[in-house]
């Protein structure tokens, strides 16, 4: 396939890798105590995984740099042209030599400050025919703010996007920034799902199908929801929710091995959970959490209540999970089939070890480079490409070692 290329000036950042150790280590990675004191998990494996290693040498590149919290990447059909989008409002291509172009003109406004700001970007099925490309971002509306999603014509040539419209506004909208949520996933039916955060202030409104917070919802690529969709025409309800029960999912992603659509999503103080997304399923928050809030008191009944989803795997302490891929490339053999999460609190990038539905390990990488880790995708070179979320933020591409 082609491969984004890499210019000379690419700084080598680091050499990474260790000797090949027993797949399962009788401790767990995580280490410290954990914040929601007390609470057991559901099923063995369900937290804190055995620690594992690959033996896997891997070196860190810089693709780019000097990006404003980076947040989202995409590649262009050719595999060679790279989308990045910016917390504060901008869209750029990384050309092949590895320059950044000038901001796309045509890019939605946003509403930025707090979390708010420019989210994914990601690019139509049918991108040759049509030239079309998906954003999500917050927006000031006139009562409020909220998650939006447009699709607008790509020009690269002009550095333009074209014939903006927006397809969905998440409501009702409220004010704040935080837990906005933001991240699209393109199904196999060719329906565009959406993550939708609770909004922090307004939690409850996760149970509530009146609401789109807290949710994913499924549209069409045009706008609209599906008429297959599980709430639809129920009295009440938004005909677009897909699943409810969410508290901030920042990131979904299809195991190419089952066709299931993953997602990661912010506890409060511990719960951070990984889970697979069912449609009509209800996935708990606020009634049911393994976490904390933020004061220390209780959220919710407990861990557990009958009709509501389990998650597959949790965090606790939170890493503040923000991105994710499964890796299905020829680069590193030791890590196929793996999923790979960012971390933005806890400043590594996770992988787990995955036996179907169930986790069975877990490591840590690139936590000697002190960044959060905004997003993870796998490149069409078969390499991994991670976003660091800051000021300066860069792109960086895990390829194996020399």
């Amino acid at each position: 396939m082609p491969r984004l290329l890499l210019p000379a000036a690419l700084a080598l950042l680091a050499a990474c890798g260790a000797p090949a150790e027993p797949p399962h280590s009788a401790a767990p990675v995580e280490r410290s105590p954990p914040e929601a004191r007390g609470q057991q998990p559901a099923f063995a494996g369900q937290t804190r995984a055995p620690a594992v290693t690959s033996g896997v040498a891997f070196q860190v590149q810089t693709i780019a740099s000097g990006l404003d919290h980076p947040w989202s990447l995409a590649w262009m059909p050719d595999g060679r042209m790279l989308l990045v989008t910016e917390r504060p409002g901008r869209l750029r291509i990384i050309e092949p030599s590895g320059a950044l172009s000038p901001p796309i003109k045509g890019a939605p406004k946003v509403e930025s400050g707090g979390q708010g700001g420019l989210y994914d970007v990601v690019v139509d099925p049918h991108f040759a025919a049509n030239h079309l490309i998906y954003l999500a971002y917050f927006e000031r509306r006139p009562r409020g703010q909220g998650l939006s999603v447009a699709r607008g014509v790509l020009d690269p040539a002009a550095g333009a996007l074209n014939n903006l419209q927006v397809i969905f506004r998440a409501g009702p909208a409220t004010d704040g920034a935080l837990n906005i949520g933001g991240r699209l996933v393109f199904l196999a039916d060719g329906t565009l799902a959406v993550s939708v955060g609770d909004r922090f202030e307004t939690r409850d409104q996760a149970q509530s199908l009146a609401s789109d917070l807290g949710k994913i919802v499924r549209i069409l690529p045009g706008g609209g929801a599906p008429p297959d969709n599980p709430f639809s025409g129920r009295a009440g309800a938004r005909p677009e929710i897909w699943t409810l029960g969410h508290r901030n999912p920042e990131a979904m992603a299809i195991d190419p091995a089952s066709g299931k659509l993953w997602e990661v999503e912010h506890g409060a103080r511990g719960g951070d959970e990984v889970n697979i997304v069912e449609p009509g399923k209800n996935y708990g928050w606020p009634v049911i959490t393994y976490g904390i809030d933020y004061s220390g008191a209780p959220i919710g009944v407990g861990r557990a209540k009958a009709g509501m989803q389990q998650p597959l795997y949790y965090w606790d302490p939170s890493i503040a999970p923000s991105g994710m891929a499964f890796y299905d490339g020829r680069l590193f053999p030791a890590w196929k089939g793996n999923l790979f999460v960012g971390a933005l609190k806890g400043e590594h990038l996770v992988r787990l070890v995955l036996a179907g539905e169930r986790v069975t390990g877990e490591e840590r990488l690139l936590a000697n480079l002190h960044e959060r880790i905004r997003d993870v995708r796998e490149g069409p070179d078969g390499a991994l490409y991670v976003l660091t979320d800051n000021a300066a933020g860069r792109v960086l591409r895990l390829a194996p070692a020399r």
